[in-house]
């Protein structure tokens, strides 16, 4: 089953907690702090593989879960870190966080990676806090939660080549015959019900070509699932346009399809394209010429119209070398644009503090900022020995003296980050 879209829940492991922890040992006498150490959890991530081509693994898949990291132990032993979780996608997926609509990862290459879900850090141990001054802490750190994230998985097909066209136009027989594709072939309509892909190779360049199936007016607005095929061919470097040779009216075959490239909204229209009649096997030379030129009339002067015909094997390759010639002048062209490109000129800016505190109503107090979260995320606040860590680093920070410039007062609240990762009281 071909599957395109899909949505999962993914969670990354949680770090392992620190150990607080002392030596007991017979004839040691106050022995100091061992305690070990949590392990890291393991992060969630994708890699893109050709050897898959579809989504339907995930389509019952409710969550994938990483590891978590092992909680640190006595005598210094430090828990293990857990394994990340690597998930195979094919080449094509697009992930996007669904809490923001934002894109976590685009896998155009095959062997692609990324880190979709971060696992949690592991929490230091009270011999991690051992010093000249404090030789025996009896504070340790709380392993940082796992990420976890609703995401949609979106598959679009990435080829050299789209073939777009109305239903029995020949786009499937055109790919079996140029390629090592073997695509369903028969002479009635949507006969090709998923989208295929072939290699093709001239002139020694290897072409990679997607058919997808028969598109019909109204595809862009989803009718007969259109837009999910329009969805495939949106990263094609090239289109070829097939048509009937032997319809009745060749020119509103051509405006059906190009009215749907058009209202697409993936720009399709802007797309380098060759319309190519099909099927000319068929036809005598006038006829042939009377639709060549019919079509000449509305087709743009930048798409060649060329004939072809896959049962008879003629015009194929000329096709494939002209398409390979696009795609080449493409690619050189691209590259001439990043090298003349400037390079973006980064400022800092010198405003932007490492926190921010702000009132949320009387007696009550936010604290932002990446670090002291990340502190907060990590704070025992069972343990008074944690709560007043957190409160010496607040201190070294700066931030407990900008509460007492906004007026805070014994006993008020302070909560720190916005999903509040902890409370406590001044």
């Amino acid at each position: 089953m071909f599957i395109d879209i899909v949505t999962v829940k993914i969670a990354a492991g949680n770090g392992g907690d620190g150990k607080v922890n002392f030596r007991h040992e017979k004839y040691v006498e106050k022995g100091g702090p061992d305690g070990g150490d949590g392990g890291d959890g393991g992060n969630v991530i994708m890699q893109a593989t050709r050897n898959e081509n579809t989504l339907a693994v995930f389509r019952y898949t409710k969550e994938l879960k990483a590891e978590n990291g092992q909680s640190g132990g006595m005598r210094n032993k430090h828990g293990r870190s857990a394994q990340d979780l690597v998930i195979p996608v094919p080449v094509g997926t697009v992930v996007k966080d669904l809490l923001n609509n934002e894109v976590i990862a685009d896998f155009t290459e095959d062997g692609a990676q990324a880190i979709i879900a971060k696992g949690g850090d592991g929490g230091f141990g009270n011999a991690h806090f051992t010093s000249s001054v404090r030789q025996a802490p009896r504070v340790a750190e709380k392993g940082e939660k796992g990420e976890i994230k609703e995401v949609q998985l979106e598959m679009k097909l990435v080829a050299d080549i789209g073939l777009v066209g109305l239903p029995n136009a020949g786009k499937s027989s055109f790919l079996s015959v140029v390629s090592n594709a073997r695509p369903e072939i028969a002479d009635y309509p949507f006969t090709t019900l998923t989208p295929n892909l072939g290699v093709a190779d001239i002139s020694g360049i290897s072409l990679l070509i997607a058919d997808v199936p028969g598109l019909i007016e109204g595809a862009s607005k989803g009718k007969g699932l259109g837009d999910t095929f329009l969805r495939h061919i949106s990263r094609c470097q090239i289109l070829l346009h097939l048509i009937d040779a032997t319809s009745n009216d060749v020119v509103a075959d051509y405006n059906a399809i190009r009215g749907e490239l058009v209202a697409s909204k993936e720009l399709l229209a802007q797309k380098d394209a060759i319309v190519v009649l099909t099927k000319i096997d068929l036809l005598d030379d006038d006829l042939l010429q009377m639709q060549k030129e019919a079509l000449s009339k509305v087709v743009p002067l930048a798409h060649p119209i060329m004939e072809i015909s896959a049962q008879a094997h003629k015009g194929t390759k000329e096709l494939l070398k002209y398409a390979a010639n696009v795609i080449v002048r493409q690619a050189d062209e691209m590259a001439k644009t990043e090298n003349n490109e400037e390079l973006p000129v980064i400022r800092l800016n010198n405003n932007v503090l490492p926190w921010r505190v702000s009132i949320i109503k009387k007696g009550r107090y936010l604290v932002t900022g990446h670090r002291i979260e990340k502190f907060a995320r990590r704070t025992d606040y069972e343990n008074v020995h944690g709560v007043n860590r957190l409160k010496d680093i607040m201190q070294k920070m700066g931030i407990t003296h900008e509460l007492i410039k906004q007026d805070i007062q014994p006993g008020d609240t302070i909560v720190i980050g916005e999903q509040n990762y902890g409370q406590i009281t001044y």
